[in-house]
């Protein structure tokens, strides 16, 4: 999981949220050289959630999940399609929230110095933290 470009290890996460922003899964990780759709092959939540409508971004296409549309190449995006984005925009925005309030954990925030076996084991051991702004009293920090 080394990265010789960064010069840092990483890995992908893959994150479950509701439109409200509440925090629901968070998969085991995979290098993060692995691309967004063959993390969420190797996840569980394809079966876990099969049940759902899902959603994600451009790194989903094919997936089935509900994306946003591509530009299509050499030509200007069509008014429709613009309007769909903007609004698959709207509904993902508390879920990209969520994911910015799980980066903010410092575990996952900081540098990862353990050995390559422990690593599936650092986002499960890490402490939750109130992802929804009506689980936090006004003014209280967050963890």
């Amino acid at each position: 999981m080394f990265s010789g470009k960064h010069r840092d290890t990483g890995f992908n996460l893959q994150i479950a949220a509701t439109l409200a922003g509440d925090l629901l899964a968070v998969s085991a990780p995979v290098p993060g050289s692995r691309h967004d759709t063959y993390a969420w092959r190797q996840s569980s939540f394809p079966d876990a959630f099969a049940d759902r409508e899902s959603m994600g971004d451009l790194g989903y296409v094919g997936t089935g999940m509900l994306t946003a549309r591509r530009k299509p190449p050499g030509r200007d995006r069509p008014e429709a399609d613009k309007v769909f984005n903007q609004s698959i925009s709207k509904l993902r925005a508390a879920v990209e929230r969520a994911i910015a309030h799980l980066k903010d954990w410092k575990i996952l925030a900081t540098r990862y110095r353990g050995p390559p076996p422990a690593v599936p084991a650092v986002p499960a051991s890490s402490k939750p933290s109130p992802l929804s702004p009506s689980t936090r009293r006004a003014g209280e920090p967050r963890e």
